[in-house]
C-alpha cells in the first residue's frame, strides 16, 4: 500500500511540473497529492496500532480551505484576464 502511495504521490508532482499550462489542471494536481497525503495519514495508525485519528481530519479540513482558496483565486484571475492560462500570467504586475 504505501508503494501505491508513493507511485501516486510521484505521478501527481510530475503531472503538476510537466503539464502546468492551466491552472486548474494545477489545481487538480495539488488536490490529488493532497488526497493521497490524506490517505497515508489514515492508514498509518492502523500499521503502529497508536491512536492519531486527529492528523487525518486536520489534513482534510486544510485541504478543503486550499480547494476553496485555490478556485476562488482561479475565479478572480479568469474574471481579470479573460483565461486561466498560466503562461499568460505576468505575476510581476501590480
Amino acid at each position: 500500500m504505501q508503494m501505491l502511495l508513493t507511485v501516486t504521490f510521484t505521478i501527481l508532482i510530475m503531472g503538476l511540473s510537466f503539464h502546468r499550462m492551466h491552472l486548474l489542471s494545477a489545481l487538480l494536481c495539488l488536490e490529488g497529492m493532497m488526497l493521497t497525503i490524506f490517505i497515508g495519514l489514515s492508514l498509518w495508525p492502523n500499521q503502529l496500532s497508536n491512536v492519531f485519528i486527529i492528523s487525518p481530519l486536520i489534513m482534510l479540513t486544510m485541504s478543503a480551505c486550499e480547494a476553496g482558496l485555490g478556485l476562488s483565486l482561479m475565479i478572480a484571475t479568469a474574471r481579470s484576464h479573460g483565461t486561466d492560462n498560466l503562461t499568460s500570467l505576468n505575476l510581476l504586475q501590480c
